[in-house]
């Protein structure tokens, strides 16, 4: 799947936003909050980067935690486009939903919307009901999600990452969760 199926991130160059570890937490229990309502049976999150929020929401709410490996990026450099490209490993997800009829599938940032619609439309296709939430949305995608925290337009660096520049600008500290059909 492409970036053309889905907007394209955008990054305005004015912020390298910060997300410090008490600010994960924070959004990582509104998302669950919210969520609670779905009633999931699995949580799935997308590896690397939405391992952490997976097994926050999972511990919350009381259920199971999967970690499924979906790449869209080759690396973490700050401001590098994604390949265009979604590598899901496809055998894994439908071993860990086997059971599982309803999932919350996170991630910590939604770029393009490309991978999480990839994994999207393969639950879907095995007849599972999945509800998507992120940390962060990127203004430039286009992806319906269920549930963000932070709308952004530039580089997030998160608490298991590397370290971000000095010159980073921390996350205000989250309130209140965004939802579909909310825009940005």
């Amino acid at each position: 799947m492409s970036d053309s199926a889905h907007g394209a991130r955008i990054f305005q160059g004015q912020h390298v936003w910060a997300m410090s570890q008490d600010a994960f937490l924070a959004a990582a229990a509104l998302i669950a909050a919210h969520e609670e309502n779905f009633t999931p049976e699995l949580v799935i999150g997308l590896a690397r980067g939405g391992v952490p929020l997976a097994q926050e929401a999972a511990r919350i709410l009381g259920l199971p935690a999967a970690e499924i490996r979906a790449q869209h990026n080759i690396c973490d450099l700050v401001g590098l486009q994604a390949t265009g490209e979604v590598e899901v490993d496809e055998a894994a997800l439908l071993a860990a939903t086997a059971t599982a009829r309803r999932v919350l599938v996170v991630d910590d940032i939604c770029g393009s919307g490309a991978t999480l619609q990839a994994v999207a439309s393969l639950l879907t296709t095995a007849g599972v009901t999945a509800r998507t939430a992120v940390l962060c949305r990127n203004a430039g995608a286009d992806f319906p999600l269920d549930t963000w925290v932070w709308p952004v337009a530039d580089w997030v660096a998160f608490p298991w990452e590397a370290p971000p520049p000095a010159t980073s600008t921390p996350l205000p500290h989250p309130i209140q969760v965004r939802t579909a059909p909310e825009t940005l």
